[in-house]
């Protein structure tokens, strides 16, 4: 089955067996339209590593990230965007729609009213994309390309040569018309618009304001003014407008009308800010005083060069589109958190800002653990700034976006990030600092827990778990989500207690590793689980379950919020105790403790029966967060085989190259690091010192550490390109010296060295021994693996 499996998707992916492209760099492989249709929500525009300026045409259609390959209308362009979220569109600030004539050529003549209603078509197969980098054709007429710098875009329009004098019109709104009020001012003898508004953030609590610049370049200016709904003035030049009245949001901004410009050509350069309009003239003028489109555009594919830099392919006759997947994957990781140092209006600090953590809940598991390994500096500005946000703010976040703060979706997993930073010796970090943040997430309630921190502490402490409903007077947030929460909060509590432990902190050593091993209070022994027909879902007893306050247990379906379940169980609008997967799925969600998790189900027979099981019953979503681990848990039964042969199985049937290569939301990079780890022959374990094995997708892939200069190589021997069945690890030797452990540690990235995997078409023994399985609390053996010795 697998074979045939593999063989359709070559056929299906169109995929070429190139041979050895070394000599290529990286860049050619990136394709920023993966994803970008059918829910990927990945960012396709233009953007710096980790930029603030985003530009991309936004659309009318699923405009979570402003663009989408779904072939809906382009409604104009903005450059401020997040990458790969779910729920309401981010962001899309002030966007600039442009039309090359108006009718009776007067300015009465021009459509303005809503975004929606001067949505243009773009021409199909003009869409053209790679880093720092997009561009389209509209069909009526104009070309539009654009790339940026930090804080600034540059757009080029070009225009047919029967255009007369062209309109640009720039939009107080955003993606999701949350506009509070907003002020806009067109200078009429520069066109210099600028001016700010109040916003909404999509997925948390209170506003934020932004600030822009625009300029122009490129002809003689007609005339300026403003506009409210469907009519526009030449007379005013000023406008403050709120939000609206009732159900009516107004639509309002300014324009200026160019005549013919001469070479067919006209510029607009938009400045950005989060702290003042002056701010966002001084960003554009300062980063792109030349108005060169092209050595903006040179500068914008440099950095990304810069950053995809030191991973090696040796594709051994791979094709090229599962290395555009890979390369992509890696891409995505460095969209987002966006760095706003310099832009934080909230507070003085020396320390960077970091924002869109969009969320951690998301991304602590591969996002950051890929960033750990290719880029240590940029990792080590963004734990810096999460714990400079506990230092001004009281608590580390779990989610932000725009100076907000998000909703929590589950523990406090910044407490994971910064944990496995510390186990990975990330340097440059007050560790101090950050074992008083992550305790202050561990000991204190916040009065709104559902933004930060942990709620339901005074349970955790007496109980040991979250009850359903728990009497919590201290402070407020989702009263659901139990079961997944304690899960988690058990998890946190284990990473701190590693921090602890390092820093000699012994008696919160034992304090939270006591607290890692609530998961087991959650543990309904027989407990069964059916379908709603009242078929058993595979004949297992034992399952997580709800509890109340009073010790007695709860109920919740462990088929509930499956991918086969009718309702889908999201933040707010289906509340249950687990969040976004069912309990078939969080029965895996104990990292700490794989062998006493597998003992408590019965053994590695009936864990391995119970993982084939979620993954062949339809129970499990590969496009959420929470299956990744799932994939690789067989390494903890004895089976790392089955791991290697369960991710052919997703990759590249369910993650490929093509538009809507992604099954879920990319969330801020989280799908786009599970591939560059799994296809490179790795899964860390967040939160520990532990990268699981499996053979990669190509005959070798590379990792230069960018600070240490060390070359770490995961090589596959007897690698055959496009064969499904010659997967299976039968031995290894790690610098030429035979290695039977199935996972390896961050020192092997540090350090260097090479890896070699000798395949075969069967399971071997290799990774088999109870001394060569993956650390577990409960194994009876020293946890703590800091060398490879």
């Amino acid at each position: 089955m697998l074979h045939d499996q593999w063989l359709v998707l070559l056929a299906l992916l169109g995929c070429s067996l190139a041979q050895n492209n070394t000599g290529n760099h990286n860049f050619q492989y990136v394709d920023p339209l993966i994803g970008s249709y059918n829910g990927g929500n990945v960012f396709a525009g233009a953007s710096l590593p980790f930029g603030m300026a985003k530009a991309v045409a936004d659309v009318s259609g699923q405009n979570t990230a402003g663009w989408s390959y779904d072939y809906s209308n382009v409604t104009g362009f903005s450059a401020l965007h997040d990458s790969g979220t779910g729920g309401q569109p981010s962001m899309g600030n002030f966007p600039i729609s442009v039309q090359p004539e108006c009718a009776h050529d007067s300015v009465n003549g021009c459509t303005f009213g809503t975004k929606y209603g001067r949505a243009v078509n773009y021409r199909n197969g003009s869409i053209k994309a790679h880093p720092g980098y997009f561009s389209l054709g509209l069909v009526n007429g104009v070309d539009a390309e654009m790339t940026v710098t930090e804080h600034t875009a540059l757009y080029n329009f070009h225009f047919g040569p029967n255009v007369s004098s062209p309109l640009f019109l720039l939009d107080l709104t955003d993606l999701q018309d949350s506009r509070q009020n907003a002020t806009i001012e067109v200078n009429p003898d520069t066109g210099r618009i600028k001016g700010n508004g109040t916003f909404l953030p999509s997925f948390g609590v209170g506003s934020y304001q932004s600030y822009f610049c625009a300029d122009f370049k490129g002809a003689s200016i007609r005339d300026t003014g403003i506009w409210v709904n469907e009519r526009g003035g030449t007379d005013q030049k000023h406008l403050f407008v709120n939000r609206g009245y009732s159900l009516f949001y107004i639509q309002a901004g300014g324009f200026v009308r160019f005549r013919k410009p001469s070479n067919g050509t006209i510029q607009a350069r938009m400045g950005e800010s989060f702290l003042s309009t002056d701010q966002a003239c001084q960003n554009a003028e300062q980063e792109i005083p030349h108005w060169n489109f092209n050595k903006v555009k040179t500068d914008a594919e440099t950095a990304w060069k810069q950053r995809l830099d030191g991973i090696v392919v040796q594709p051994g006759g791979v094709c090229d589109a599962m290395q555009k997947t890979f390369f992509t994957g890696i891409y995505r990781t460095m969209l987002s958190p966006q760095n706003y140092s310099g832009e934080n209006p909230l507070w003085q600090s020396s320390e960077p800002y970091f924002d869109s953590f969009y969320c951690i809940w998301d991304s602590f598991r591969t996002t950051f653990p890929f960033l750990t390994i290719s880029q240590p500096d940029a990792l080590a500005q963004m734990v810096r700034s999460l714990i400079d946000t506990y230092t001004h703010l009281g608590w580390l976040p779990d989610c932000r976006m725009q100076f907000c703060k998000g909703y929590s979706q589950g523990g406090s997993n910044a407490d994971v990030v910064i944990g496995d930073a510390y186990v990975k010796n990330l340097s440059g970090i007050d560790w101090n600092q950050a074992y008083r943040a992550v305790v202050n997430d561990a000991e204190n309630e916040p009065f709104d827990w559902g933004v930060n921190g942990r709620g339901g502490l005074q349970s955790w402490k007496r109980l040991g778990y979250i009850p359903v409903n728990d009497y919590d007077y201290l402070g407020f947030g989702p009263a659901f989500h139990s079961v997944s929460r304690s899960l988690e909060y058990a998890y946190n509590d284990f990473c701190i207690a590693e921090m602890a432990r390092g820093l000699g902190h012994h008696t919160d050593y034992e304090r939270y590793l006591s607290r890692s091993a609530n998961w087991r209070n959650l543990y309904k022994p027989n407990q069964t689980s059916f379908y709603p027909n009242g078929t058993s879902t595979g004949n297992f007893t034992g399952f997580f379950q709800p509890r109340n306050l009073n010790g007695t247990w709860g109920f919740q379906s462990p088929f509930a919020c499956s991918p086969l379940d009718t309702i889908f169980c999201s933040y707010s609008s289906n509340p249950t105790e687990t969040f976004e997967s069912s309990i078939w799925e969080y029965q895996f969600y104990v990292p700490q403790d794989q062998a006493t998790l597998i003992r408590t189900l019965g053994g590695p027979a009936a864990f391995i029966s119970r993982l084939d099981y979620l993954h062949e019953s339809g129970l499990l979503d590969i496009g959420n967060e929470p299956s990744e681990l799932t994939c690789f848990q067989y390494h903890y039964a004895g089976r790392p085989g089955l791991s290697s042969a369960r991710l052919r199985t997703y990759i590249p049937s369910h993650f490929n190259s093509s538009v809507n290569g992604l099954p879920g939301n990319d969330d801020s990079g989280a799908s786009g690091s599970f591939l560059a780890f799994a296809m490179s022959g790795l899964f860390p374990v967040a939160g520990q010192n532990v990268y699981l094995i499996i053979p990669p997708y190509f005959e070798s892939v590379s990792y230069v550490h960018p600070i240490t200069g060390k070359t770490a190589t995961i090589r596959n021997v007897n690698f055959k390109a496009g064969d499904p069945d010659r997967i299976y690890v039968q031995s290894a030797r790690l610098d030429g010296k035979s290695y039977s452990r199935s996972w390896v540690t961050h020192e092997f990235f540090t350090g260097g060295g090479t890896l070699e995997l000798v395949l075969g078409d069967e399971e071997g023994d290799w990774g088999t021994g109870e001394g060569d399985l993956p650390p577990s609390l409960g194994a009876g053996r020293n946890y703590h693996p800091y060398s490879d010795s």
